[in-house]
């Protein structure tokens, strides 16, 4: 496959001046709209996340009309398109031939098109992707993790920065944090009914996620065949414990407010899901994060087939224990969360529009950057078999992946090996 340049009608203004003055009369238009008045969204990665957050973002407000599409692939694209014209909301789906973009510059011409950049690629691209929309002066649903290097980490950092500037909303896809049990549940944490927070288990065990979707032999290019197999590739999905398992690692965040460790130790490898086919990522981590006054974080996760699986987190207090999915306290404070439950995947959605609607657009970037770097930082002691502090992490020069897209060759990083393979 080639990079797609669009050859038919796209959404540009005639000059990067009159681009510009558009976009931010739009925003005020979109930050203080009426019910009835439309929001253009646009969807960047048209997978399987890509095509339910654009049905949510439609089924979130009655104003919302899906405008755009893009995606490196066009059968995926196509695929995306056809389930959501299916879908409860395919009325509000106005995407046509002209508006379907193909290629690593697609997600340019759907950010043009639209005032709200649904940001669901590969979770390599993300930084580019958001430093574009905000730059266009466009708001973005941003799905985690926020990047998969320190370097792309930063470059996403600034792009909220430079949002929360301009009053865009960047909405993170940190879901668990939109679940009213869940949240009610760290409410009971922070007023105090466990205590001080001691310790944090956090566990993300599973059997993995889908097998690789293409051989080699059915792709043209290695890039094509690492970009459809992504998830399997560290410069495109971070590794899993970046990935899936930085929700458990969230909630480590979440409880802690925000406060960062000193430093992470760890362990990892590839003990199971050992075939090439499964690129160069680990199966399994286990990883110590050591906070001030002695508190420490502890995650786990793997993906091993026909082994128990266990996704829970723990929050073990002076005063009681917290068990976040069960939404339950024991200790001198019991308690049990008997109240609604949600579609917290809906509800992200619904705040974020209710919000643009009110003109008080969210931002919630910030956190989801921290969480993102605490996987990333898992990552790098589990690979060295270094102990390495979050100021390393932070300010590492470490970029994975080429400077350029096409396609053509692609990375080929070798297997880390502890004690030989170092962070940049």
């Amino acid at each position: 496959m080639r990079d797609g340049k669009p050859n038919r009608r796209i959404f540009l203004m005639n000059s990067a001046a009159a681009a510009g003055a558009a976009a931010t009369a739009n925003l005020a238009h979109v930050a203080h709209a009426a019910g009835s008045d439309t929001i253009r969204v646009g969807v960047v990665g048209c997978g399987g996340r890509g095509t339910g957050a654009a049905e949510q973002a439609l089924t979130a407000d009655e104003g919302c009309r899906l405008v755009a599409m893009g995606e490196l692939f066009q059968d995926r694209a196509e695929s995306s398109l056809q389930t959501l014209l299916r879908s409860r909301v395919g009325d509000r789906v106005d995407v046509t031939e002209d508006t379907i973009f193909v290629g690593f510059d697609a997600y340019k011409n759907v950010i043009d098109s639209c005032d709200v950049a649904v940001l669901t690629t590969t979770p390599h691209f993300r930084p580019q992707h958001l430093a574009y929309a905000v730059a266009q002066n466009k708001h973005a649903f941003v799905e985690k993790p926020m990047a998969v290097d320190p370097v792309g980490l930063r470059q996403y950092l600034q792009s909220v920065r430079d949002a929360k500037e301009k009053g865009l909303s960047v909405v993170h896809g940190f879901c668990w944090r939109y679940h009213y049990p869940r949240r009610a549940t760290m409410q009971q944490v922070f007023d105090g009914a466990i205590g001080d927070i001691r310790a944090i288990e956090t566990t993300y065990n599973s059997q993995g996620v889908w097998d690789p979707r293409k051989t080699r032999e059915e792709c043209s290019s290695d890039m094509e065949y690492q970009l459809r197999n992504w998830y399997y590739y560290t410069w495109l999905s971070g590794d899993h414990i970046v990935e899936q398992a930085v929700h458990g690692i969230d909630t480590m965040n979440w409880a802690m407010k925000g406060v960062t460790p000193i430093r992470a130790w760890g362990v990892g490898g590839r003990q199971v899901r050992t075939d090439p086919k499964y690129g160069n990522i680990y199966d399994h981590f286990s990883v110590v994060y050591e906070y001030p006054d002695d508190v420490r974080g502890y995650h786990h996760c793997r993906h091993w087939a026909n082994c128990e699986n266990q996704v829970k987190d723990y929050l073990i207090g002076s005063k009681g224990i917290c068990d976040v999915f069960g939404s339950r306290i024991s200790g001198e404070n019991r308690w049990r969360y008997r109240g609604e439950a949600n579609n917290m995947y809906q509800t992200e959605h619904d705040e974020m529009y209710a919000a643009l609607r009110k003109g008080e657009p969210i931002n919630n970037g910030e956190d989801a950057a921290t969480s993102t770097l605490l996987a990333i930082l898992g990552r790098m002691v589990a690979y060295t078999g270094r102990a390495i502090t979050w100021e390393e992490a932070m300010n590492s020069p470490e970029r994975l992946g080429p400077e350029s897209y096409e396609w053509g060759d692609a990375p080929s990083d070798p297997i880390p090996v502890p004690g030989v393979t170092d962070i940049a």
